[in-house]
């Protein structure tokens, strides 16, 4: 994986994660860096757009709520985030992790201690949604009809 997809990784499993789950893993690190804000984080409405069958013609479904935040770490590493909803510490504290990922020494203890917890959680999440769905499903070619 190279490291533009790592970071996308990375980006994802912070922007999905809960707040409350990711201050119960950032908090027993004692990390309190120094950061300028570049960007405070700030609410606004994003468009969301979808596709008839995935292939047909783009079309708005509505509009959705996020918080974004751009951060300045050490004077060199940006640090950015946009998360779902109207939390502003949850997407400051996700731009600070996204710029000490990019720092070398930084990156190993995050990824074992935030990172990878956290990408285990949601998986866990969508296993158990998935059996959910599975579980109600209806298979409509076996049914017989009465003729």
């Amino acid at each position: 994986m190279d490291h533009l997809q790592t970071r996308q990784r990375w980006m994802s499993v912070l922007a999905h994660s809960r707040p409350d789950e990711l201050l119960a893993h950032w908090q027993p690190l004692n990390l309190s860096p120094q950061f300028e804000r570049i960007r405070a984080a700030e609410t606004g409405l994003t468009q969301l757009q979808g596709r008839m069958g995935g292939t047909g013609k783009r079309f708005v479904m509505g509009d959705m709520t996020v918080t974004r935040a751009v951060i300045l770490m050490e004077g060199v590493v940006y640090g950015y985030s946009y998360v779902a909803g109207r939390n502003k510490p949850h997407a400051e504290l996700c731009a600070v992790i996204d710029a000490l990922l990019q720092i070398q020494g930084m990156d190993e203890l995050l990824h074992k201690r935030i990172i990878a917890p956290l990408a285990a959680i949601q998986q866990e999440r969508r296993e158990l949604r998935a059996r959910e769905v599975a579980a109600s499903r209806v298979d409509f070619f076996t049914l017989v009809r009465g003729e």
